[in-house]
């Protein structure tokens, strides 16, 4: 390529900063191997022939090509391109997805982002293991060895009721004010942590909860409180669901829910890992305003 621009054995030397012989020996090797004639030589001037022309614009085709794949690679390793698929709890699909994917996009515009939201925590435990998933934002706890998790944030806990509930009209609830009541929970057998809270707030307060309804997604849950079916205990980011018909009061007490992001122990990918820091920086910029 460098003969062919330069039409110049001499300068397309110097511009490879080698010798002009050994130069001239490489391109009457690379004719004999193609069986053609690439440049036709004078005493003054070199020109491409009919073969060398079409052979430069390959040539020059091939070299781009390796430019373009050691940029890619050094993009890949640098955590600027490739893929991550994220799993999502109910709550924190409506509370904290929104803006992390917005974020997201804005810093990785070349990453191929995966959003799966309403995943129950077993489901995302399991998915992680399996490879299905990179990245799950779950309610604890995370016990498998290859696995391991980081705090993102602790979310309260706050009743959900319908707008016309007797309940409604008081400014705080207790555990104990829901004893007659019919609740609406998460999945159980081991399908959801917030199952699990429930009814051992329930019965730390000396009663058997009085389940109605078990679902699998959030936004469900939120809907059949509207509805009238029953009230319900949720981390608070579910109030930001706005389902019409609903409103919320703060549950009395300490009583809250960790929310985590858990990955693979042995997964070094760096699109990985520049996600986790791009979480843990949007998630101190948000806690000011949050508090």
């Amino acid at each position: 390529m460098a003969v062919a621009e330069e039409r110049h054995f001499g300068r397309a030397a110097e511009r490879l900063h080698m010798a002009q012989p050994p130069l001239s020996q490489q391109i009457q090797q690379l004719e004999a191997e193609l069986g053609v004639t690439l440049l036709h030589r004078t005493t003054r001037k070199v020109d491409l022939s009919a073969a060398g022309l079409v052979y430069l614009d390959r040539a020059r085709a091939v070299l781009a090509a390796v430019d373009d794949a050691a940029a890619e690679a050094r993009r890949v390793a640098e955590g600027m391109q490739g893929r991550l698929v994220v799993g999502c709890v109910g709550s924190a699909t409506y509370s904290l997805l929104p803006a992390f994917a917005r974020a997201l996009r804005e810093e990785l515009p070349a990453v191929d982002f995966v959003f799966r939201g309403e995943m129950l925590a077993p489901d995302q435990l399991e998915s992680l293991l399996s490879r299905r998933i990179d990245l799950a934002l779950l309610r604890p706890p995370v016990e498998h060895s290859a696995l391991q998790a980081t705090s993102v944030r602790r979310d309260q806990l706050i009743v959900a009721l319908p707008e016309d509930h007797r309940l409604a009209r008081r400014k705080r609830l207790k555990i104990e004010d829901l004893r007659e009541e019919d609740l609406i929970v998460h999945a159980s057998g081991g399908r959801s942590v917030m199952h699990g809270i429930v009814t051992d707030l329930c019965r730390s307060a000396g009663f058997e909860p009085r389940i109605r309804h078990e679902v699998a997604e959030t936004s469900t849950l939120v809907t059949f409180v509207a509805s009238g079916l029953g009230v319900a205990v949720v981390p608070e980011p579910v109030a930001e669901l706005g389902v019409p018909g609903t409103t919320y009061r703060p549950l009395a007490g300490k009583q809250g829910i960790e929310l985590v992001a858990a990955v693979r122990a042995d997964d070094d990918s760096p699109v990985l890992a520049r996600a986790l820091g791009l979480l843990a920086r949007w998630q101190e910029r948000t806690r000011p305003q949050a508090r």
